[in-house]
């Protein structure tokens, strides 16, 4: 394990982001050797391709321009002063300081998600550069099923800015995992002070474990579930990221991040990708069903009344089509 992760950090720290091998290995790589990475559409390398398998997890330096972030950054900011408002959009607070005094502007808001009517953000679930290698983990039908920007804050003294260890597919209600992957770009230098992404390299190829809320002294933000008794001795990769950097995730890879040490918000864009030759799943009497009880009562709140509306239905009014074919929407 150890001699593992010594690869794995050599990889991450490498400035030859695109992992190059020799053009002949890629021609004598069979199909059937991959799970995870597809043979056709695809932008990767072979080593990429055998770095993602055995971990989980692909990190692409350098891949979106400080100039398109920067765009994003200043919509955030619109947002924030309610300059603009678009529908659908879940604006979210810390819990530490939503037990402060009001602080207004981007200082108060901590996350927008599902910002897939905004056309503005929703650039970058387009971006080709991304969208090239997210075909190569899920095909040529590209839905962006989940949309995040994080903007995460100094920790008041709670430690509430971690995100405790989970994996995210206990959020999403539609299969094969395998055809899901998350594109999370740094929007500003990460790293261990400010709170960058911590993961288990090769949990990818586990199960989806039960989650809950852990049993913070500080509390814990809304939907924050994680791992039940999940294990800290596992080996982790903190993953220091410039801005523009970009790392493609396997929705069963345990992962979290840590608290933000610093004066400043650590600023982060995302989208969950899934193939729209996905299928929704019941996920009553499964472990997933204590959160999609939790965001059917928001729903519930939101709207004033009982609704009757499922949870795949949830998921199908947060998905967009960014490329090809959406069968995924059609049941």
């Amino acid at each position: 394990m150890a001699e593992r992760l010594r690869t794995v950090l050599g990889h991450i720290r490498s400035d030859n982001v695109d992992f190059k091998m020799v053009s002949e290995m890629s021609a004598d790589v069979s199909a059937t050797q991959f799970t995870y990475t597809l043979e056709s559409p695809s932008c990767l390398t072979y080593e990429q391709r055998k770095f993602y398998e055995e971990n989980g997890f692909l990190l692409v330096r350098g891949l979106v321009s400080p100039e398109k972030l920067d765009r994003f950054k200043e919509r955030f900011a619109q947002i924030c002063r309610k300059e603009v408002q678009t529908p659908g959009m879940t604006i979210m607070r810390d819990v530490a300081i939503a037990k402060t005094e009001f602080v207004p502007g981007e200082k108060a808001v901590t996350k927008i998600q599902d910002f897939q009517n905004d056309e503005v953000m929703f650039e970058y679930c387009c971006l080709p550069e991304i969208v090239k290698y997210v075909e190569s983990f899920i095909g040529p039908n590209v839905m962006a099923m989940h949309t995040m920007l994080i903007n995460k804050p100094p920790d008041a003294g709670k430690k509430t800015s971690r995100h405790p260890m989970h994996q995210d597919l206990h959020y999403f209600p539609f299969r094969p995992a395998d055809r899901i992957v998350c594109a999370w770009t740094a929007m500003e230098p990460v790293n261990r002070q400010n709170g960058c992404l911590v993961v288990v390299p090769g949990t990818h190829k586990g199960e989806l474990l039960p989650h809950e809320y852990p049993k913070w002294e500080g509390g814990v933000n809304k939907m924050y579930h994680g791992i039940q008794n999940y294990d800290p001795s596992q080996p982790r990769v903190h993953l220091s990221m410039e801005k523009g950097d970009t790392v493609f995730f396997h929705p069963i890879l345990i992962h979290g991040s840590g608290m933000n040490r610093t004066d400043g918000f650590r600023k982060a864009i995302s989208c969950h990708y899934a193939s729209g030759d996905c299928h929704f799943i019941d996920v009553e009497d499964t472990s997933q069903n204590v959160i999609a009880d939790e965001v059917l009562e928001l729903v519930e709140k939101r709207i004033g009344s009982k609704s009757g509306i499922k949870f795949s239905d949830v998921w199908k009014m947060k998905s967009r089509l960014v490329k090809g074919e959406a069968h995924i929407n059609e049941l």
